[in-house]
């Protein structure tokens, strides 16, 4: 007996058809999240502007190193020998003026201080006797009872007498010195710069103990090479460029009328005003730079430039064809002159243009920005 399959139905039919045609979707989206990154079209590169590398006209200028300094501070040393008993600071506090800062054992110094006290007493004591044998003497000598000689021994006694104690109140007042120098006060209001010596150590003339220094007013010292004197002399423009990257003014120059005999450099005190100086501290790094007259340099925008470390560098457009838009190349930097730009003493020719967004230049798919 023959047995046929039946027919489908359209119910089925169109069940079948479905089936087939979400595991064909399925299949191709399968194959559209597995196609790997570099058969996927490229995404547009940002757009990057760029700037042309050219001579322009720049103050001729000489930068230099320079240190931030305190105009008043003071190291203060013992000036009598002992053991250092109190150190009341320490490096970063705040002090006043005549505030005791370091006391030094004062027990010798306090009994010569006893001993001036007692000789002063004796000498008043021995005036005062002196000055009555003296009294009592003329009132002899004029109802004729002493002779002169006896009259004139007793006045130079009273001379003596009061000249001893001059003698003795001198002697105290060196002892009252001599205790005072036991102990270390502020000279101005300020702060401990820092401690060299603690408690419990020896004290010794001209041996420093402690540093201190005012806030305000501070001051840039340049040593400016003797071969460029004559340039910082005629500089027309002096600015200091504070850590924090602003160029300032000082609100005056002065320069010391000697050189250094061993590194040949001349050194320049250059105040800052009291605004400018906010948030500057003692012993920072600056730059300072003497502008004098004019000449043509090969300039670029400071923004254009790439730092790591030790290196300088700048992306540079490449001509058409290239296989990259920005090529990154090492520059040697010249003095910075401010909104006229960076000086490019080697790595760029005038006419080439460079990325003024270095970080963007350098990412893949730049474009120079027409």
């Amino acid at each position: 007996m023959d047995h046929c399959t039946p027919p489908f139905s359209q119910t089925t039919l169109r069940r079948w058809l479905g089936a087939a045609a979400a595991a064909a979707a399925a299949v191709l989206l399968g194959n559209a999240l597995s196609t790997p990154a570099w058969a996927q079209p490229e995404a547009a590169g940002p757009r990057v502007p760029v700037v042309e590398a050219a001579r322009r006209p720049v103050g001729q200028a000489l930068l230099l190193d320079a240190t931030i300094e305190a105009q008043q501070q003071a190291t203060l040393a013992a000036q009598a020998s002992g053991r250092i008993t109190q150190l009341h600071v320490k490096a970063g506090d705040r002090v006043r003026a005549g505030q005791v800062l370091a006391v030094i054992d004062d027990r010798e110094s306090s009994a010569g201080v006893q001993r001036a006290s007692g000789a002063v007493a004796q000498a008043e004591a021995e005036l005062r006797n002196a000055e009555a044998h003296a009294k009592r003497t003329r009132e002899l000598r004029a109802q004729g009872f002493v002779s002169q000689a006896a009259l004139d021994t007793a006045e130079a006694q009273a001379a003596a007498a009061r000249a001893a104690l001059q003698q003795a109140k001198a002697a105290q007042l060196q002892a009252a010195l001599a205790q005072g120098f036991t102990r270390l006060t502020a000279p101005f209001d300020g702060f401990v710069l820092g401690t060299h010596a603690e408690a419990g150590d020896l004290a010794a003339p001209g041996r420093p103990v402690l540093t201190v220094y005012a806030p305000q007013p501070l001051r840039a010292t340049v040593h400016v090479p003797a071969s460029q004197s004559a340039l910082a002399e005629r500089a027309q423009r002096v600015e200091v460029r504070l850590p924090e990257g602003r160029w300032v003014q000082p609100s005056g120059r002065s320069r010391l009328p000697a050189a250094d005999p061993v590194a040949q450099t001349v050194e320049w005190r250059l105040p800052l005003a009291a605004a400018d100086a906010q948030g500057v501290l003692p012993g920072q790094a600056v730059k300072v730079r003497f502008a004098a007259g004019s000449d043509e340099r090969l300039v670029v925008p400071a923004s254009a430039l790439l730092r790591r470390g030790e290196l300088t560098a700048a992306y540079v457009a490449a001509p058409a064809g290239a296989p990259s838009a920005f090529v990154l190349r090492a520059v040697r930097t010249g003095a910075d002159h401010g909104e006229a730009g960076v000086e490019i003493l080697s790595g760029l020719q005038p006419g080439e243009r460079v990325a003024l967004d270095p970080v963007r230049a350098g990412l893949r798919g730049a474009q120079p920005a027409p």
